[in-house]
């Protein structure tokens, strides 16, 4: 099987099989980001992505689930990923789910059909970056697409049937944005409407270009209490309805687990708790393991 590495996955496709059907991420520009940075976004040729499936087959007597990969796999020719996605299927047909990245900027682009044939060919849920729902953030991380085009995308993933796993990077606001950036993701959740809410923390690193500029004092990293008290304005806003808040990244102070909208209050005294004990709850994180 071929791998093109660094190879990235969602934390809950852990377990899956890991088929990259093309590499590198066709945006690539985010401030915030350094995944893709190494490698130059192209498309596999199916005939060699089918040869991994079939050679995956021989190697695995059970898959419980598959991801195709790499960052934004979702921009490819929809007919030639849903041949893919359908040949999986008929491969693996104990696989629970297929799932995929896929970027607003190349979602809102798609015609509704196109995302009604991949959702047909078995194509379970997609993981949008949403990162933030405020438009001077967007603009500043370079995000390639504003909160009315996060809303679209979202709208033609649903209504395409297919289920929306959305990220939201807590922190990316800073220490001077982080209200606006809170209530303004609320704000696009709510429209979104995602089936689940999967918040990260932002963690500065070198080779992100955001990296650079806090060094040059053009951003200030948001503390624990900022980034708590920036979740707890967000949490308390959000009005969607049977959608799982998912704190599942290591990167996170805090893990935040529940479905809403009743599971609220349980969440927002978990926040409140962290805030009221900073020292054993908002102490430094080991980002040697992100």
């Amino acid at each position: 099987m071929y791998y093109e590495e660094p190879v990235f996955r969602p934390p809950c496709e852990a377990r899956s099989l890991i088929i990259q059907v093309t590499l590198g991420c066709p945006h690539n520009r985010c401030v915030f980001c350094a995944m893709y940075k190494m490698k130059k976004y192209r498309v596999r040729d199916v005939e060699d992505v089918k040869a991994d499936l079939r050679q995956a087959r021989l190697m695995h007597r059970h898959v419980e689930s598959i991801f195709l990969a790499d960052g934004n796999t979702i921009a490819m020719n929809s007919d030639k990923l849903a041949d893919i996605i359908s040949y999986a299927r008929h491969l693996f047909p104990e696989a629970e789910r297929v799932s995929s990245y896929g970027g607003a900027r190349f979602l809102k682009g798609k015609p509704p059909e196109a995302l009604r044939r991949l959702r047909e060919a078995g194509l379970d849920i997609i993981y949008l970056g949403l990162e933030s729902g405020d438009d001077e953030i967007l603009a500043m991380m370079d995000k390639g697409v504003d909160s009315e085009g996060m809303i679209e995308a979202a709208r033609r993933v649903k209504e395409a049937g297919i289920a929306l796993s959305v990220y939201v990077l807590l922190g990316l606001g800073g220490e001077d944005l982080w209200r606006q950036h809170a209530e303004n993701t609320a704000r696009v959740l709510n429209a979104m409407r995602p089936d689940f809410i999967r918040p990260r923390t932002l963690a500065l690193l070198p080779g992100m270009p955001l990296y650079e500029i806090a060094r040059e004092g053009g951003f200030r990293e948001a503390g624990g209490e900022t980034i708590m008290r920036e979740l707890q304005v967000m949490l308390g806003a959000l009005e969607v309805e049977n959608a799982w808040f998912l704190s599942d990244h290591i990167s996170n102070y805090v893990p935040i687990y529940g479905h809403l909208p009743e599971d609220r209050e349980q969440m927002l005294a978990s926040i409140e708790m962290a805030l009221e004990n900073p020292r054993e709850y908002l102490g430094p994180r080991h980002l040697t393991h992100l």
